[in-house]
């Protein structure tokens, strides 16, 4: 008999990461929003939660189309799914514990301004292992593609700007949408890695 290619654990990951990409990319998008000052409302909010919405039945419905599917595709599968779920929990963790430092540094030396831009690089950087943790390409270039962000919004853009005669936060507006615009991309990138896995187990 032939080996199961795709399983409901590989497929229920991958609908996963739709899921945090999302939620994650949503929350980014909320740190945009309070950029403005209030500038765009009601109709950014609304859409931002449209958005976030929609990719969300995106991710739930890979995780639905993955209930027919076998648990794992290999009898190592579970082994190597704590070990995955082990690994991940370090990087999660060790990412929580710079953020909360980087919060504490910012307003301890009182330019708060640095936080959203300095998070945005610790965001970035967690991806690389976790590409490699997952063996999903695409992690890489979503890490590179968030600390460029914070990287050229250091450099370049103003803290604040005066847009429309409305001053806005220019710091938190361009890393909270850039950031979101990343992981929103990465979350409909791996959503149809998910819808091609889930049409490789149907022709297996």
């Amino acid at each position: 008999m032939s080996e199961v290619v795709v399983s409901k654990a590989a497929l229920r990951g991958t609908a996963t990461g739709v899921l945090l990409m999302t939620f994650f990319g949503t929350a980014w998008a909320g740190i945009g929003i309070g950029g403005l000052r209030g500038w765009g409302n009601p109709w950014l909010p609304v859409f931002v939660i449209v958005i976030g919405i929609v990719l969300f039945v995106c991710g739930y419905t890979l995780i639905r189309s993955s209930q027919k599917l076998p648990g794992y595709s290999r009898k190592s599968g579970i082994q190597r799914s704590k070990r995955i779920g082990m690994w991940f929990n370090i990087i999660f963790g060790l990412e929580f514990i710079l953020v909360a430092a980087a919060g504490v540094i910012c307003g301890s030396i009182n330019h708060f301004e640095y936080f959203f831009p300095v998070m945005t690089l610790i965001v970035g950087a967690h991806f690389l292992p976790l590409a490699y943790l997952f063996k999903v390409n695409v992690y890489y270039i979503t890490g590179a593609l968030l600390c460029f962000l914070s990287i050229i919004t250091i450099l370049f853009v103003p803290v604040n700007l005066n847009l429309w005669n409305h001053e806005i936060i220019a710091w938190w507006s361009f890393t909270g949408f850039g950031s979101s615009l990343i992981l929103w991309g990465t979350s409909i990138i791996i959503w149809l890695i998910g819808r091609k896995m889930l049409r490789l187990a149907k022709n297996t």
